[in-house]
């Protein structure tokens, strides 16, 4: 092993991280959702399956509701989500992914589920537990360090 963990940790980490934006551009550029960035994907995720609140979603991905909008009505405008008023308190309004949107989010999660499974491949319940424990410590580290919510 290199003579240097931090060094070779690091490198890794920001090739892993350029090359999975990367991958994630091409995919969507040359499949069937080629009209939407990986930002528009990313927000996608972010509402997931079900009814959320603007205010939830832009919690998730740590933006303001003014930003967000402007993102959800990009995607309305393309067909990947729906809003509505709430039927309890008409001033909140809540969003869900259309059909387009939730074969999009499908496609989306298949793809980070075979990286991952590909990732933990061939490692020991000790080597599972490990790598783990790591990306909780580096999730934690970024959370503290630069306040994050989540």
């Amino acid at each position: 092993m290199e003579d240097n963990p931090i060094r070779l940790v690091n490198e890794l980490l920001v090739e892993i991280f350029n090359d999975i934006l990367i991958i994630e551009q091409a995919a969507i550029k040359s499949g069937p959702f080629d009209d939407i960035s990986i930002t528009e994907m990313h927000t996608i995720e972010a509402i997931g399956p079900g009814v959320h609140t603007m205010t939830d979603v832009a919690d998730r991905l740590n933006i303001t509701v003014g930003t967000l909008t402007t993102a959800i009505n990009r995607l309305v405008n393309k067909g990947y989500v729906e809003r509505n008023r709430s039927e309890t308190d008409r001033r909140v309004v809540e969003i869900n992914l259309s059909k387009k949107g939730r074969l999009a989010y499908k496609i989306h999660e298949e793809f980070h589920r075979e990286m991952v499974k590909n990732m933990i491949e061939g490692l020991s319940i000790e080597g599972n537990e490990i790598l783990i424990h790591s990306l909780s410590n580096l999730n934690n580290f970024f959370k503290e360090k630069y306040k994050l919510v989540k």
